[in-house]
């Protein structure tokens, strides 16, 4: 996952319904949402095409480098994917590739309450536990098998318990209760903002204990740093990511939001291309996953801003035969592109403004 480099329901398918004013049909008689075009619908449904063939039976994507290495977060945010496009377990074109993600997940209880396989994601446990928090909260409303629901809600319920207990400082690391780190951080936030809006109890104290860890690592420039101690400058990957969970732990107007807001709005207003190494870190999908999903959220000024320039940059990069390669791997790096590019759509309430 991104540690590993360095920092770690209907379906679009001309089934649309527009709440935004479109770019235009296209001759197809759909109206789209702001910004979308017809190449970037089809774009869509050919990487979800490509995700669904590429799914293992059991759920998982392991017979791909970073679905070996990952298997959980990256089974969790191809399901984001999924559900971003109007899915759920039950109804769409990929129903049952959500259901076979929630089953695969669901697949090794552990003890603790840790949602993670038996390899433990090659020792970044977390990362997998905080995108499957994410994912099976985000089902867990459209789940209609009685079976199924109490068993993710046992899950989701045990998985909180096991993200509380595993905070250091208010932040958390690769493995439970063993320090803090950025990115991991961001990750448990938005997994319990996700149990959260699915009607979870989740303590108030964990989430004010980070977004105080946040505030503790935020440097001169206004972003936010790797860990606390690390004694270095602001990370953009890390400061896009913190700042779209502040918007989701309702932090819009603090100074810690509005001065990592302009950080990255000031590193991706640099470059024309969203995706040509912005601010000089690397991890481009990671930093735009994290990044469209806060200029999203922050209004029209900043989407407008952003998003046609994406919008191309992924068009151009998508592989014949609709994947994406990029930064982890194909499964993280589509299931990435897919996200950003159905943010207009407004299907998940994690995602919305």
């Amino acid at each position: 996952m991104i540690a590993v480099v360095g920092i770690m329901g209907g379906g679009i398918g001309g089934k649309v319904r527009a709440e935004e004013t479109g770019e235009g049909t296209g001759g197809t008689g759909v109206i789209l949402p702001k910004h979308v075009t017809v190449k970037t619908q089809a774009a869509i449904e050919k990487g979800l095409a490509w995700l669904a063939k590429e799914q293992d039976k059991d759920g998982s994507y392991t017979s791909k480098s970073d679905g070996r290495a990952y298997p959980y977060a990256m089974s969790a945010l191809a399901g984001m994917a999924f559900l971003a496009n109007g899915n759920t377990p039950s109804r769409g074109p990929y129903a049952e590739n959500v259901s076979r993600i929630v089953e695969y997940l669901m697949s090794n209880p552990h003890p603790t309450g840790l949602i993670t396989g038996p390899t433990q994601e090659q020792g970044y446990s977390m990362y997998g536990h905080g995108f499957s928090l994410l994912f099976l909260s985000s089902c867990y409303g459209m789940e209609t098998d009685d079976r199924t629901r109490a068993k993710m809600k046992k899950f989701i319920e045990n998985g909180i318990v096991l993200t509380g207990r595993a905070a250091r400082n208010g932040g958390w690391y690769y493995t439970p209760g063993t320090g803090d780190e950025g990115s991991v951080t961001v990750t448990q936030m938005q997994g319990l903002r996700a149990a959260r809006n699915a009607g979870f109890t989740v303590p108030k104290g964990i989430i004010e204990g980070a977004v105080t860890y946040l505030e503790r690592c935020k440097t001169t420039e206004g972003g936010i740093c790797y860990s606390l101690g690390s004694g270095d400058g602001a990370h953009l990957p890390i400061s896009a990511a913190a700042l779209a969970t502040l918007y989701n732990a309702g932090e819009y107007d603090s100074k810690l939001a509005e001065s990592c807001m302009a950080y990255v709005h000031k590193q991706f207003s640099i470059q024309k291309d969203p995706f040509s190494g912005v601010g000089g870190m690397g991890h481009d999908f990671y930093s735009n996953l994290y990044a469209a999903q806060a200029f999203y959220q922050a209004g029209d000024k900043y989407w407008d801003a952003y998003f046609p320039a994406a919008r191309d940059s992924l068009l151009r990069m998508q592989n014949g035969d609709g994947s994406w390669q990029r930064d982890v791997g194909p499964v993280f790096a589509t299931s990435v592109a897919l996200i950003i590019l159905q943010l207009p759509y407004k299907y998940l309430p994690i995602y919305q403004r």
